[in-house]
């Protein structure tokens, strides 16, 4: 009998907790490396004096990668393009000094410009970072416009992505594993779960099991890439690896349909041992060669292609079908989206996003108010291009920025009168660090939080050198930090206020062209590309109508076939299992033409 499917579309308080408290693979790990990053931008920003820690501490937590290499790459290159950025605001500065007006349009114009990078190119989040940086250092030379004090300025602001970038370089190279380690792990952690789904499918493995599937194939295969480049590991290797990556997502969503439709008969527990001693094998960083098929699996379909696949599990393809299949499935190449200049969408988000900066800007100028610049570097953290994506976004903002908040002001009442040395702290600092970076590190449903956690935990604590107990700054900085939540929020709903469901049967569309292709696919190798982009497709799916569902009653309005595109989006979920399975392909391959002719205009 069919077990229930658990809601995953729905961000409920309870299920919220349990993302929170997840133990997932690697988080444990992943959040206190990143803690120890944090930990030390504070300490190197203490010791050279620079003001304004919180903003190297937060680009540090958001820059920070889980593999060295990653590390590494992204630590040189922001460092590079946020140089090119600083030689062009010296000659920026040079014109608009003493011009305050000037210094109001270039702030505009560079808004304007990240904001549409940050939509129309492969430079997002990184835009976003780069913006935040350059506004502020705007900022700080609009209250001190003098010319000595405008280059030290710049030169602080260039502290801010040098620091975060060389301990990414440095710190991140020495501490963090390697792309191979967090890629086997991430297979073992399939394989594992498949067991777990054979052994007991309850709710909760089910629900794990849905949200892993939704992820495939993208993280691994970029720590794959990762990898290649360390030039560190045999091609061979490599090759086995990458055929891995495949199977591992096969073989999840074959033990998913195994307990969606059959109870597992006893005889499977060879097969589960075997996928037990296989993610032992990836968890030493090593993989597995000669496996043998488990027999006498009875009469599930599921589970005898689940074995089959076994036997094969890290046999390189031939390249040449690999390559084709990955082709087809590949994003647009180039720095721009394919659309970045024809689609009106990308100019209107970075009006909408330039409009938030600048009402924040003239908010507290006209206030007279500088303790609560917060709003305008929030504009940069905060902006998303739909309604759906900032009401959803919006509850997890607030109550971190809350949270984060009161950690911060908690502390200067409770701890920091006590600190007697550095060491304190910095070992208080790292305790707050720690809890905005682990649930950071947790499902992009809540990691939004954790940013705010950190962002409002840092700017209350770190004001000036060592230790403080002004609670006044800490005070005006979630102020400012609330506000700027607010104004993105106002302004991207009344402005060009985009829906979500707009979005929808262009996400559906690539659900079934992965489908379709995954049909009549007849290579396994291909298949299991296909197989693994479907997952992907679905999981965009997912979210989007998560977002259109939680949009208001008068835009829900305007929705007439939001269910009808969740109930195929659920339908193509339990085909993209199906038409795995030789004995029902021919049947799914019928379902899912019928499922794509029947979906509304």
């Amino acid at each position: 009998m069919a077990l229930p499917v658990p809601d995953t579309l729905h961000l409920t308080l309870a299920r919220f907790w349990w993302l929170v408290c997840d133990p997932a693979p690697g988080r444990l790990g992943y959040s206190l490396r990143m803690t120890c990053a944090c930990t030390l931008v504070i300490l190197i920003c203490e010791i050279w004096q620079v003001p304004e820690t919180a903003l190297p501490a937060f680009v540090t937590m958001a820059l920070w990668q889980k593999d060295r290499m990653t590390n590494v790459l992204a630590g040189v290159g922001v460092n590079l393009l946020f140089a090119v950025v600083i030689l062009l605001m010296f000659g920026l500065v040079h014109l608009t000094l003493d011009h305050p007006l000037s210094l109001v349009a270039a702030t505009a114009l560079l808004s304007l410009g990240f904001f549409f990078l940050g939509s129309a190119s492969k430079l997002k989040p990184v835009a976003y970072m780069l913006a935040l940086i350059v506004v502020y250092a705007l900022i700080a030379i609009d209250q001190a416009p003098v010319g000595e004090l405008a280059t030290r300025a710049l030169l602080y602001a260039d502290l801010f992505i040098l620091i975060p970038g060389g301990v990414m370089v440095v710190v991140g190279g020495l501490i963090c594993p390697s792309p191979q380690t967090v890629l086997t792990h991430a297979i073992a952690t399939r394989l594992r779960l498949s067991a777990r789904l054979l052994q007991q499918p309850d709710a909760l493995v089910q629900e794990q099991a849905t949200a892993m599937l939704r992820e495939g194939a993208g993280d691994m295969l970029k720590s794959l890439k990762m990898a290649k480049l360390e030039k560190l590991w045999r091609d061979h290797d490599l090759e086995c690896l990458h055929q891995a990556i495949y199977s591992s997502v096969a073989t999840l969503a074959l033990a998913h349909a195994a307990t969606r439709d059959h109870s597992i008969p006893h005889s499977a527990s060879s097969l589960i041992q075997t996928l037990f001693e296989m993610a032992a094998i990836f968890e030493k960083g090593d993989y597995p060669t000669d496996i043998s098929t488990p027999s006498a699996l009875g009469t599930s379909p599921a589970l005898q292609e689940l074995a089959l696949l076994l036997s094969t599990f890290t046999t390189p393809a031939p390249k040449n079908q690999q390559k084709e299949a990955e082709k087809d499935e590949s994003g647009p190449a180039g720095f721009f989206f394919p659309d970045a200049f024809t689609n009106p969408e990308h100019v209107r988000f970075a009006v909408k996003g330039t409009a938030a900066v600048m009402l924040s800007y003239f908010l507290f100028k006209v206030l007279a108010w500088p303790g609560i610049h917060t709003c305008v570097i929030t504009c940069f953290i905060v902006a998303l291009p739909t309604m759906g994506e900032m009401i959803s976004k919006l509850t997890l903002r607030i109550a971190g920025a809350l949270v984060g908040g009161a950690m911060g002001i908690g502390s200067l009442i409770i701890l920091m009168p006590h600190l007697q040395n550095s060491a304190a702290f910095l070992a208080m600092m790292a305790a707050g660090a720690l809890v905005a970076c682990w649930i950071k590190t947790g499902d992009e449903r809540i990691a939004y939080a954790g940013l705010q956690i950190g962002l409002a935990f840092f700017l209350s604590d770190l004001k000036g050198y060592g230790p403080t107990t002004d609670m006044t700054t800490a005070r005006d900085r979630i102020i400012g930090i609330l506000l700027g939540n607010f104004i993105t929020y106002a302004v991207f709903t009344s402005i060009w206020p985009t829906s979500a469901y707009d979005k929808i049967r262009d996400t559906l569309r690539n659900v079934f062209h992965a489908l379709d292709a995954l049909a009549i696919a007849p290579p396994r190798t291909q298949q299991l590309v296909h197989a693994a982009a479907v997952q992907t497709a679905l999981g965009t799916t997912e979210r989007t109508i998560e977002f259109a569902s939680m949009e208001p009653p008068h835009m829900r309005a305007d929705m007439p076939h939001l269910a009808a595109y969740h109930t195929a989006t659920q339908q193509a979920a339990l085909l993209a299992e199906d038409v795995l399975i030789p004995a029902l392909s021919s049947e799914t391959a019928h379902q899912i033409t019928q499922l794509e002719q029947g979906l509304p205009k």
